[in-house]
C-alpha cells in the first residue's frame, strides 16, 4: 500500500519542536512529525511562534507530505520523522 493523507488536521509539539500530522497506510495510521527548522526558513526569529509554524506547513503542506510519503517508502514505521535532510 501507499501512504495516504486524508486527514488535513495538524497540531504544534512545543516541547519537541515539531508539527505532527497523519498519514495512513491502508487501516495502519502513521504518525509523521515536521521539525520546526524546516518550518523556518525565511521566518524571522521574533515571529516564529505556534501559528507562523502552523502557517507554514500549511503552505508547504504538498512538499511535506510528498517528502513523508518517500521517507515511509524507504523505510516502513509506525513513525516518520522529517527534518532539513528530507528536504533537498
Amino acid at each position: 500500500m501507499t501512504l495516504s493523507f486524508p486527514n488535513k488536521a495538524r497540531s504544534y509539539d512545543e516541547t519537541h519542536r515539531r508539527v505532527r500530522f497523519t498519514g495512513y497506510d491502508g487501516m495502519f495510521e502513521v504518525k509523521c512529525f515536521v521539525t520546526v527548522d524546516v518550518l523556518a526558513r525565511g521566518m524571522a526569529l521574533r515571529t516564529r511562534g505556534e501559528r507562523e509554524y502552523l502557517e507554514a506547513f500549511d503552505k508547504m503542506r504538498a512538499i511535506i507530505v510528498d517528502a513523508a510519503t518517500r521517507a515511509y517508502n524507504s523505510n516502513p514505521q509506525d513513525a516518520v520523522v522529517l527534518d532539513v535532510s528530507n528536504f533537498g
